[in-house]
This record gives structure tokens, sequence and C-alpha cells, in this order.
């Protein structure tokens, strides 16, 4: 890198306003729970599914979703055990169900029934206030349930992975190596990939994973539901007590949202030849050697990602080997663009954002008078942090932390209203106060002092 040339300079701007271009607004909140409680009557409508409640997870409950993330919603119906485990027929013919009052209904449109999936999926689209919203229904989703709560709980750690994992999704599906319906990335891997990367910056920003859970956390997820969440919960809400405390008495990673930005795709750039050897694990927080392990040997995945909390399992299990290269060359070429001298801004934003939303901000941005912060394009730079030196691979290896004891979440029974949606509202503050003490998610609005989300 030239030492003349300092890539963060425009960088830090271009990135802001891709922020504001993809986060979601409250009218994007609202919008989303009114198809939510929508989709509840519809539930409500089917026999079948008599006493089932309707629970949203994913993105939009990590809140690592964007204004044009799909709507992933689980149906919880009861069952005799505490722990519902239904067969996949008997999953098969509740989507069909829900299929068919959905079609009576009328406004629910491009209906898909995806039988064969690993977890059975209805999708359909729904338009509200001119906003199309993509919703993936499946049955009893514990599992999507809990990892996206838990995803929810790191980014109290630091806010720089809420907005690492926008821009990294958005970049993913600007070089089309976000779908693995084409042998790519899923969302759920892009994240872990963030997750990796903050680990293994120095100083690390995010600890190993076993250090906020010590276990399998979906396997150790038995017993009454809501007991068993809250267990949980307490537990990783002490461990991320514990770990931002230690922060407080060691070097402490300043790196801008820029910084992180080009040293996550340096250190992915070597993902095909890495991926060949290594295995990217979260819960451990180090590349780790696949004869280390039996089953991953035995999995012959050219990538693979460690799923934290299911470890049997590989996130990234649809990536194939020609799709492979294509990521490895979509990180290389980025990050070759992010610190060249040379670049062209305009080549380099529209590898970044898709080419509507990229419309969108020169729309916005050539609304704004010239002489506004805008104007940083044209000369003025922000402050940043020093400069974290971006280590070696071999650096990364750094020994474990040992393992602290455990916790989990509770189910989240989402009656919330349409006014209470948004983080920043005084509703949403008072129902985030009713909600404490109820084995009941909070939604927290970000930059609270109170260790909130």
């Amino acid at each position: 890198m030239s030492t003349s040339y300092d890539p963060y300079k425009m960088l830090e701007f271009i990135l802001e306003d891709i922020l504001s271009a993809i986060k979601p607004s409250q009218e994007d909140w609202l919008a989303r729970f009114h198809v939510i409680n929508e989709f509840r009557a519809v539930v409500e409508s089917v026999e079948s599914l008599r006493g089932a409640t309707v629970e949203p997870f994913g993105s939009f409950v990590s809140r690592l979703y964007s204004k044009w993330s799909d709507l992933d919603i689980s149906v919880e119906v009861p069952s005799e055990s505490s722990v519902p485990n239904f067969g996949k027929r008997r999953k098969l013919n509740l989507l069909k169900d829900i299929r068919q009052a959905l079609k009576k209904r009328g406004d629910a449109h491009n209906l898909q029934f995806i039988p064969n999936a690993r977890v059975p999926l209805l999708i359909y689209e729904r338009n509200h206030n001119h906003q199309n919203i993509s919703c993936d229904i499946s049955i009893n989703n514990l599992q999507g349930e809990i990892k996206s709560k838990f995803l929810l709980w790191i980014t109290r750690i630091d806010d720089r992975f809420h907005d690492m994992v926008l821009l990294v999704k958005e970049w993913a599906k600007a070089q089309n190596i976000n779908d693995p319906k084409t042998g790519t990335l899923n969302s759920y891997s892009l994240c872990l990939l963030v997750i990796f990367h903050l680990q293994t910056c120095v100083p690390a920003i995010l600890p190993p994973l076993m250090e906020i859970y010590a276990g399998n956390l979906v396997d150790d997820f038995t017993g009454e539901s809501i007991t068993t969440e809250r267990r949980i919960q307490d537990t990783c809400d002490a461990n991320i007590e514990r770990f931002s405390s230690r922060s407080l008495r060691r070097v402490v990673n300043r790196s801008s949202l820029s910084e992180l930005f080009v040293t996550f795709f340096e250190k992915f750039s070597r993902i095909n030849s890495m991926a060949s050897e290594y295995a990217i694990c979260t819960y451990t927080g180090r590349w780790e050697h696949k004869r280390n392990n039996s089953k991953w040997m035995e999995k012959k995945s050219p990538l693979l990602i460690e799923d934290p909390f299911e470890q049997s399992d590989n996130a990234a299990r649809a990536v194939s080997m020609i799709q492979l290269t294509k990521i490895s060359d979509a990180f290389e070429v980025t990050h070759h663009r992010l610190i060249s001298a040379n670049h062209d801004k305009s080549s380099l934003i529209a590898s970044l954002i898709r080419p509507q939303i990229r419309s969108k901000l020169i729309e916005r941005t050539s609304q704004e008078n010239s002489s506004s912060r805008r104007g940083h394009y044209l000369g003025s730079h922000p402050p940043r942090a020093a400069a974290v030196p971006s280590p070696s691979l071999n650096q990364f290896q750094n020994n474990p932390q040992e393992a602290r004891p455990s916790i989990i979440l509770p189910h989240n029974q989402f009656q919330v209203k349409p006014q209470e949606a948004h983080p920043s509202s005084i509703a949403a503050q008072r129902t985030r106060q009713a909600f404490r003490g109820q084995g009941r998610m909070e939604w927290r609005p970000r930059g609270t002092t109170d260790n909130g989300f």
C-alpha cells in the first residue's frame, strides 16, 4: 500500500451514505409489524393451527436487516412435549393449510411452497404502503429463533458489528454471492464471517462465542421453553457483561468502520486457499484445522463455516467449489479496489451496493446542498481512529480463553402494537420495561448505556 495514499479518507463517508440508504426507518418497522399481525390473523383462521403462535425471527429479530430484507416467521404449534418436535410430514401439511388460507385471503402474491428444503418453507410477498415484503414461513423453527436472539445479544457488545453486517450483506448481494440456491453464501454465513473478523482483529473486538455460551446451544435447548430461554439469556448476559468489564482494563480496538471494512476483505481474499485445510470457527474464534475434527473431514465441503450454536452443522454447506472461487475472487477484487490509489470512486461504489440502491443514494445526495456534509468528497475528511495494522494469518491463531459457564434466551410472544414497533419510540421504551422480568426479549435502541442493543 502506498504510504502517500490513505484509503480511509473517502471510504468512511461512502460507508456512512450506504448505511443511511439501507438502514430501515420507523416506517419499515411498522410495515413489518403490520404484516406480522396480518399473518397472525391468517393463522388464527386455520382450524389445524388452533392455539398456535406467530414468532418472527431471523434478521428482523437480530436487528441485522435492511429496508429490503425478507421477513422470517415461525408458526409455533403447541404439542404435548415441552419442546415441540414435529415430523416433516406434519409440518408440510400445516404449511399447505396456511397456503390455502393465504389464497382465500387474496392479498398474498407469488406464493411458493418449498417442501424439499432442509426446513420446509412457504414463501409469499405482501405489499404494504408500496413496500414489497417477502415472508418466509416455517413451522416450529426454534433453532432459528434462538440463533436470531443470540445474534441480537452480540450487537450489545459493539455497534460496529451491526453496521459491518449490513454493509457486508449489501456487498454480497451486489456481487451476486448471497444466494445459497445458486451455491453461494447465505446471510447467516455472512454474519458469522463478520463475527470471525471482529474476533481475529488485533486487539479483538468480539470474544470467542464459547465465552458467551459454552455448549451446543441447540442441543441444550431442552425442558420448559420459557425457563430454558431465561436461563440461557441470563448466562449470556452475565458473560457479555464480564467480557465488557474486561475490555475496560485492556487495550481497546478503536478502528474506524472503514478500517474494519478494508481489513475484512483483506482477510477473506485468501478464503479459497484457506478453506481447503481450515474451518472458520466463531465458537473458538480461530481458524481450526479440519483434520482435527472427524466430522468436518466427513463433510467434504469446499467451505466450512462452523455453526457455533449447532456445532455439527456447516453454515456454508450450500457453497459449491465453483462458486467458492467466485466468492474468493469477489473478496480479492473488492480489497484491491478499496486500497487502490487510482481507483475510480463510481466503480468502487458500484461494487459495494446494488444498482437500485445506488440510484436511490445518488438521487438523495443530489438533493442536498453542495455545501453540506456531502462536500467531504471534494476535500474535507472526517477524523478517524488510528489505524490498527492488519495482522498476518498466523496472528489470528489466538489461544481461546477458558470457556465460561453457559446461558440462553426465551420465547418471544411478539404481540407488540404498531406504534411500539420502532426502538426509538417512547411506546417502545414502555414496552421494553413491561417485558423485563417476563421472559420476553427486550427491544432497546442502539447506543443505550444499559448494555442495550
